[in-house]
This record gives C-alpha cells, sequence and structure tokens, in this order.
C-alpha cells in the first residue's frame, strides 16, 4: 500500500483521535508553530507509538503563513522522493486549497481534510454500511479531479486500495453495479466515464 504522510497544522487543528493513524502506511509530521510551547499529551503519545513514522517539526519563525510555507516545503520535498504517495493536509485552512490543486494537476495525490477523522483513508476503514462505503467513493473521486481511473479494471483497483484491500471480489462488484445504477459511473467495454453530483 502506499504511503500516506499526514502533515498537521498544529496550530490550526489540535487533533485528540490521533490513534487513527497508528497503522503502518501513515506518516505523521506535525507542525508546531514557533510560539507553541506545548502539545496535547494525546498527540505525545500516540506519536511516540509511531516510532519512526512520526515526527515534530517546530517552525523558527513568526509571520503570516510561516507554518503554511513549511508544510508546503515539506510535501514538494517529499513528494520528489515518492511521487506514488499521498499528502494529507490537516487543518482548516483553506489557504492550502490552492496548492492541493496543482499537486492534483502534477497527478500528485493530495487533499485537505479540517481533523484526523476526515481524512478519506481513514473514514473508508470507518465506514460499515454500503451507502457509506459510496458515499467515500464519491467523496475521493471527485477529490482526483481529472485524475478518475479510466479503466473498469483500476476503478476497481482503486476501490479495493481504498478500503484497504479488505472487500471481497462479490462486495466490489455490488459497489461498482450501485455506482452504475446511481448513474455516477457508466461503462462501456473495459472504459469508464463519470457523472459526480455536484
Amino acid at each position: 500500500m502506499r504511503t500516506n504522510y499526514v502533515l498537521i497544522d498544529y496550530e490550526n487543528v489540535q487533533p485528540e483521535a490521533m490513534a487513527v493513524l497508528s497503522k503502518e502506511h501513515f506518516k505523521v509530521i506535525v507542525f508546531v508553530g514557533a510560539n507553541q510551547a506545548k502539545v496535547t499529551f494525546e498527540v505525545a503519545s500516540a506519536l511516540q507509538q509511531m516510532g519512526e513514522r512520526a515526527e515534530y517539526i517546530k517552525i523558527s519563525g513568526n509571520g503570516s503563513n510561516a507554518l503554511d510555507f513549511h508544510i508546503a516545503y515539506y510535501i514538494g520535498l517529499l513528494a520528489s522522493k515518492e511521487p506514488e504517495a499521498c499528502f494529507h493536509i490537516v487543518s482548516k485552512d483553506t489557504g492550502f486549497d490552492p496548492l492541493i490543486n496543482h499537486l492534483k494537476g502534477k497527478k500528485i495525490l493530495a487533499c485537505r481534510s479540517k481533523d484526523v477523522t476526515d481524512i478519506p483513508i481513514v473514514k473508508a476503514s470507518n465506514s460499515k454500511s454500503p451507502s457509506e462505503k459510496i458515499a467515500v467513493i464519491i467523496a475521493d473521486l471527485k477529490r482526483r479531479g481529472a485524475a478518475k481511473p479510466r479503466a473498469v479494471k483500476t476503478l476497481t483497483s482503486t476501490i479495493s486500495n481504498m478500503f484497504q484491500k479488505q472487500l471481497s471480489d462479490e462486495e466490489l462488484q455490488s459497489l461498482l453495479l450501485e455506482l452504475q445504477t446511481k448513474g455516477i459511473v457508466s461503462i462501456a467495454g473495459t472504459k469508464v466515464s463519470y457523472e459526480l453530483p455536484a
């Protein structure tokens, strides 16, 4: 499974449910502002348990968007080393959205979530009912923009990866059929087209 980097804007969001990032495919970087003297026990404890998959970066300067620029720098650095990785910025700051759109245009998977529990792969692993799974798939396809899978085989594999390869072949086929029934996906031979809801 691809590496999922979670870059947390700790000035903006102090997540409580850090344990959801304990799986091996997550690497977490918490960006702490120059004037922040401490992090919560829950965050420190969860990161300590992740060992080498987690780190803090305390920025050295103050100023408008100083922490945001650090996050943008690290995404660029990591994306050049691991272009297949997925990047999750955890922040309520919508100023990251143009950067995310630019990354998507470069075929780099990236998104912004307001909390760690809103990260798409976390939501997918917590969804139980078929309708919850369909909602997760639709949200992921919207986020992909022009980088949506164009072949049935690729779409099936994308959905399987979304749910950490925990779905049976029957469940995968059922989800594909549901997407077709709802008119979200059209399949012609091996090709896929989309009509995503607004």
